[in-house]
């Protein structure tokens, strides 16, 4: 009998779970076949990442320096909050070759700039449009929700700084009755 090794390491170029998720939605075809389509196939040439976990005080002079060190880019494209257009946490880099985009996954991905561990996955391909973010604020979505201070994604999050600015407005309207 032989024994099957199994790899202990993930593969640099698999998808990540956020691309898994959003394509597993059953697309069919005119005779009502199921199309299943491999998420891998679309990333088995893909020479572009998205970067998240970036401080909204990080800039694109300072994004391009650390990834140009992988490969030679071809463009940076920076998140934006979607009504105040500031920096809000990501942005897509797009190499000139998918063995650029490899090395940066393996080199870069999980490394601190601005006192941030930064997170690499590769995507299919940038998209105009996808450079807002999601949340109601315009931010990423987890932002708004956020109760602890963080300096480096801009303080508290919203919704709880609204909340204690009222709760401090109705103690001092209580103090003065």
């Amino acid at each position: 009998m032989t024994a099957t090794l199994f790899p202990t390491v993930d593969r640099l170029d698999r998808p990540s779970a956020y691309y898994v998720g959003k394509n597993k939605r059953r697309k069919y075809s005119q005779d009502d076949t199921n199309i299943v389509e491999d998420p891998n196939d679309n990333l088995r040439n893909a020479t572009t990442l998205y970067v998240g976990n970036l401080s909204f005080y990080t800039t694109e002079e300072q994004i391009h320096e650390l990834f140009a060190k992988c490969g030679e880019i071809k463009r940076l494209v920076m998140g934006l909050d979607r009504f105040n257009k500031t920096p809000c946490g990501f942005c897509f880099v797009e190499y000139y070759t998918h063995q650029d985009a490899l090395d940066c996954l393996k080199y870069v991905g999980g490394t601190k700039l601005d006192e941030r561990i930064i997170r690499t996955d590769l995507d299919p391909g940038f998209e105009e449009g996808r450079q807002y973010g999601r949340g109601k604020s315009g931010g990423q979505v987890r932002d708004e929700y956020r109760e602890e201070y963080d300096p480096g994604r801009g303080g508290y999050g919203r919704a709880y700084a609204e909340s204690d600015q009222r709760q401090k407005e109705e103690e001092e309207y209580g103090k003065g009755r």
